[in-house]
């Protein structure tokens, strides 16, 4: 095989030729532009597999002239070369399509890394071509189902986003299937064959969320009886998806803003920094403006987490999906229990269409996991989804012992407040089922519950062991 092209669009002479020489050496066939006008005149002569183009430059800076690159072709990495007070024109240039950047002065392992990365990436392409079609053909991508309009925007924007090292920001609805999004942009792009690590802040008490994530040193706190690696080493050269990010505690939210930054690591109690090579992907059931205003998402974490923002709609809005996903489904769920389950019979979809489905695709997986387990032939019939399924609850009159009454006047928190209580009632305090209900994270209603002070915790105890068995089941 031929070496890859490297185009260096630089106007300093000497870091130019240094560049030159460096990437040559490393056995990259390497040619050199004065500026983005001479740079933009070599890709079309020479044809480049990379450019490396720094951002302030006379006649045609670099973002102009990546613009000018995504214009003319997708084929091209481009990775961009910035000063370390410019920051945000990388992420400016990774929006619109640059392969990754680099700070100056040029860490020449991490450039090193970054160009064996975008040419495993060009090396992946004809297998992304054929994706492209099975899409086109079947409806799908991945683990993802959806002929409908929405999941096929959806995929051409994974598609779109997957070959690059941008950050994206994965929103959506509990159940909407933001991991698998994840999970796919991670199949689709050159780390494929690296790890995919998936940590759900909301799941891990604030007082380990670091040593989580950045891993501890022996004795760095009390327990810390042995070294342990944290998350972004544990995933070296490939991705690690933060779900549930605005449950993050917003200490550590900086801590996690400098890693991005600085693309190195310190575990609790070291006082070495680790570099690391890892795509950092996030989702979250919030509406990350919402949380940024009300302070569980720092402004600046979000800027750099949303260089691309992927929405997953609710089950509800793509109604049409449903047929296909349960196909899907099923054949996931036979194999998964030794069943013959062939489809769903004509009533089942009915009902399956005319349910708003408010736990998504994953209510919908579990509903048809449980069907394929009770049905004994190769058609689900009605009788065997859950009791009741698809009985519209009947509206509580304003005496209803579980209605709440709020008046004019009562403030936003105030209703928060005895809605949360209410519900809280009514599932004998089990906290895990109420926030379920709520649609909010357990973490989210235990701090409520603590906004709220000891009066909102009384008989608290009543529900503790059975949410303590049903924790033990999931």
């Amino acid at each position: 095989m031929p070496p890859e092209k490297v185009l260096i669009v630089e106007d300093e002479e000497n870091e130019r030729t240094g560049l030159a020489e460096l990437v040559s050496a490393w056995g990259y066939s390497a040619e050199t532009a004065r500026d983005g006008q001479d740079g933009h005149e070599k890709v079309a002569l020479w044809s480049p597999a990379i450019v490396i183009t720094d951002l302030k430059m006379p006649r045609m800076d670099g973002l102009e002239l990546l613009e000018k690159i995504a214009g003319d072709s997708r084929t091209i990495a481009v990775i961009v070369v910035t000063a370390q007070g410019t920051i945000d024109s990388a992420v400016q240039a990774m929006r619109m399509g640059a392969y990754d950047y680099i700070t100056k002065p040029i860490d020449t392992n991490r450039l090193r890394t970054i160009l064996q990365n975008a040419s495993a990436l060009l090396g992946a392409r004809a297998e992304l071509e054929a994706t492209r079609r099975k899409l086109r053909d079947t409806g799908s991508l991945g683990s993802l189902v959806g002929p409908s309009k929405k999941m096929q925007e959806i995929f051409r924007l994974i598609e779109l986003v997957a070959p690059s090292t941008a950050s994206v920001l994965i929103t959506g609805a509990s159940g909407t299937g933001k991991e698998l999004v994840a999970r796919t942009i991670h199949d689709l792009s050159s780390r494929r064959s690296k790890p995919f690590l998936a940590i759900n802040c909301a799941a891990i008490p604030e007082t380990l969320i670091e040593s989580e994530i950045f891993g501890h040193e022996k004795g760095a706190f009390t327990g810390a009886l042995e070294r342990r690696t944290g998350c972004f080493e544990l995933a070296e050269s490939g991705t690690l998806l933060l779900d549930e990010i605005g449950e993050m505690p917003i200490a550590t939210q900086a801590k996690l803003l400098r890693v991005l930054e600085d693309r190195k690591v310190r575990r609790l109690g070291s006082k070495v920094e680790t570099t690391v090579d890892v795509r950092v992907l996030a989702a979250t059931n919030k509406v990350p403006e919402e949380a940024v205003a009300h302070g569980e998402l720092r402004n600046d974490l979000y800027y750099r987490l949303n260089v691309f923002n992927i929405h997953m709609p609710p089950l509800r809005e793509h109604r049409e999906d449903i047929p296909d996903l349960v196909h899907a489904l099923l054949a996931e769920m036979s194999a998964k229990h030794g069943r013959r389950v062939a489809t769903v019979s004509e009533a089942v979809l009915n009902a399956f269409r005319n349910y708003s489905w408010p736990g998504n695709v994953r209510e919908l997986r579990n509903t048809l996991e449980r069907a394929v387990i009770v049905c004994e032939g190769p058609v689900i019939e009605t009788k065997h989804l859950p009791p009741g399924f698809g009985h519209a609850p009947v509206r509580p009159s304003a005496d209803d012992a579980d209605s709440i009454r709020v008046g004019v006047g009562t403030t936003v928190g105030e209703a928060e407040r005895l809605l949360i209580l209410k519900t809280l009632e009514s599932t004998n305090n089990n906290k895990t089922r109420a926030a379920e209900i709520l649609g909010i994270s357990l973490k989210t209603l235990h701090n409520k519950l603590k906004e709220y002070g000891s009066s909102a915790s009384e008989g608290a105890r009543v529900g503790e062991r059975e949410e303590a068995e049903e924790t033990k089941e999931l």
